[in-house]
Order: structure tokens, then C-alpha cells, then sequence
């Protein structure tokens, strides 16, 4: 297993990314593509739950799976330092796609609660310009082929988990416009990450908030 300890850094801010990185064995296919999945825990933006972390780790590999955890930045680091930190972590698992024998076609972002919200973001901005003029990668190298979103924060409306929100916009959490660009169910779009409906590329978990705008719209 190859497993490393490496800083993804934005602007001041600095995230750390933990590989666990399964080994290939001549005796069963020494060339094997394994799916990446990139593990968010949750905490409430104001830290990052170590229960899941490491454990969810470790059990995904025990089913054959690449993972990482990336302990994005919290409070008092604001929106959007954590998103741009988990984008980088996409786009240099595409560049190490190779050497770390990823399936480029299967790197998911799996996310709890306040990291539901840090995947479900990507889902919904990863073609925003806003996002993109802050990394080296292009929309393509950052975009994941799929989400699972575990009990995740998502609206900033009436039923809000406010300290989420408080914690990720900081000063700006009492400005309506910035709390709409946060609240996810608002910011679906065509090219939002889409619920799978057979589609092995796509694999969506979306809450039914989301699921259900989606519907209605597209």
C-alpha cells in the first residue's frame, strides 16, 4: 500500500491528503485500473471528523478500492478554500493517475454531512468560472465521475444546519447573497453531476431536495 501524506495547498490555506493506495501483485494482474474514491469528512466545516476518515478508508479498501482522505481546511479558513482544495486533489489524482494505477473514469468523491456539502459543491460548480480562475486545471481535470453523499448538509434555508454555514461563510454568513450561492438545492444547473439512472460513469446520490429539482427542470 502506498500511503502518503501531502499538502494541497490554496492561497494561505493548506489541506492534507491521505493516500491509500492499493498495491497490484503479478499473480493477479499486475496492470489493474482501480476506482479512486476521495473521502470528505464531515465536521461541520469547523473540523474534520476522524471517524470518517481513516476507518471509511480502510473498509473501502477492503473491497478493492483506491482511497484518500483529504482533511480540507475549516473555520477560520471561508467558501471557497475547502472546494478549491478538494478540485486540486482531483486534478493531481488525474496527473498521478498512472503512476498510483487509477481508473480515470471512475474517481468519486464521497462526502458526510458538512463534506456532503464540500462534494456536493463540486457537483454544482465545477464548471464555474469562479472556480476555475483560482487552479491550474481545467473544468474537465477537476469534474469527479461520480458523488455519494452521506447524510449532507446542502440547504442554507429554513432548515439549516446554520453553524455549517456560519463556519463556512464566516463574515458573509448573514449576507442572503452568499448564503444562496451555499445553498446547493439553488445552484442546479444542466451540467450539475446528475442522479444515475443506469449510467455507470455517473453514480449521484443527491438528496431529495435536489433530486427532485432535477426533475422538475431537467
Amino acid at each position: 500500500m502506498l500511503h502518503e501524506k501531502i499538502e494541497i495547498k490554496h492561497e494561505q490555506d493548506t489541506a492534507t491528503l491521505y493516500t491509500y493506495i492499493l498495491d497490484n501483485f503479478q499473480e493477479i494482474d499486475s496492470n489493474r485500473k482501480r476506482p479512486m474514491i476521495v473521502i470528505c469528512p464531515g465536521g461541520g466545516y469547523q473540523f474534520t471528523s476522524e471517524r470518517e476518515a481513516e476507518p471509511v478508508a480502510i473498509r473501502l479498501n477492503g473491497m478493492g478500492f483506491h482511497a484518500c482522505v483529504l482533511k480540507y481546511s475549516v473555520k477560520p479558513a471561508v467558501f471557497p478554500s475547502a472546494l478549491c482544495q478538494l478540485a486540486k486533489t482531483i486534478g493531481k489524482i488525474r496527473d498521478q493517475a498512472e503512476e498510483w494505477n487509477v481508473d480515470t473514469n471512475k474517481i468519486i468523491v464521497l462526502g458526510f454531512s458538512a463534506g456532503g456539502h464540500l462534494a456536493a459543491s463540486l457537483g454544482v460548480f465545477w464548471d464555474k468560472e469562479f472556480l476555475t480562475e483560482k487552479l491550474e486545471y481545467s473544468k474537465e481535470q477537476i469534474v469527479p465521475n461520480g458523488l455519494v453523499l452521506c447524510y449532507p448538509v446542502i440547504t442554507s434555508g429554513p432548515n439549516a444546519h446554520s453553524g455549517s454555514f456560519q463556519a463556512l461563510l464566516g463574515d458573509k454568513c448573514q449576507n442572503d447573497e452568499h448564503l444562496d450561492m451555499v445553498s446547493l438545492e439553488k445552484q442546479v444547473t444542466a451540467n450539475t453531476l446528475q442522479l444515475s439512472y443506469g449510467t455507470p460513469i455517473r453514480i449521484l446520490l443527491f438528496p431529495l431536495k435536489i433530486a427532485f429539482f432535477l426533475q422538475k427542470h431537467y
